[in-house]
């Protein structure tokens, strides 16, 4: 009995500045990029729950390359982890998200001035979550690039006023990649709920999802 045929993924712009590209990453892509988020991983300055100011625990697992991220603040050490200093952003992964940014929005132009300073590197398991926020701690609008890998998700991507309505929810499968910049920049987005099962052992990650994400912070 053959397998019945992939139903197609058009990309689509979700708001204004706010783009959908289906399948962008290739199957040896992801399974480089799994390979390095498993180094970057280990000690110094390694992944760790992220503790909020009010004492809740993310249930997401992070590393940070370039600047650390730390609420809500960006610093040069793994200030809340080991103090270790934070690995640099590979010139290669800024690459990626140069490209990203042209294939999202058609612009090389664009796509040429953008020049991110860090990644943060998110790992849910099946019970991880994150709550609903914007992406306001940079001084900078530039666009934000996120890649997927592993196991699909329900990325909500909502508007810049509030965490309510109207907001849209998109499933980002393994290899997906969603851009948002321009009047979609601020805009509060979260993942209510991630798929476990559904990502191919193919790409290296036996089981949850890692979400990648490029930004310029706007510091020196």
């Amino acid at each position: 009995m053959t397998e019945p045929l992939p139903v197609p993924r058009p990309r689509r712009e979700i708001t204004p500045g706010a783009v959908h590209v289906p399948d962008w990453l290739g199957l040896d892509e992801q399974r480089e990029l799994v390979a390095a988020c498993r180094d970057w991983a280990r000690p110094p300055a390694p992944m760790r729950h992220t503790v909020l100011p009010g004492g809740g625990r993310m249930t997401v697992s992070t590393v940070c390359l370039g600047w650390h991220w730390s609420p809500y603040r960006y610093t040069r050490t793994a200030v809340d982890v080991d103090g270790a200093p934070v690995p640099p952003l590979p010139r290669w992964l800024a690459e990626l998200g140069r490209r990203a940014v042209a294939d999202a929005y058609g612009d090389p132009e664009r796509a040429r001035r953008y020049d991110p300073d860090t990644a943060l590197i998110n790992f849910y398991d099946a019970d991880a979550r994150m709550g609903t926020h914007r992406d306001a701690d940079e001084r900078s609008d530039a666009p934000i690039v996120s890649l997927s890998i592993g196991d699909a998700c329900t990325f909500r991507f909502g508007n810049d006023e509030s965490r309510g309505r109207p907001y849209s929810d998109v499933r980002l499968e393994s290899g997906d990649l969603f851009v948002f910049g321009g009047p979609a920049r601020f805009a509060f987005h979260g993942v209510p709920a991630v798929h476990p099962g559904t990502g191919s052992l193919r790409t290296g990650l036996r089981g949850g999802r890692l979400n990648i994400t490029l930004r310029a912070t706007g510091l020196t």
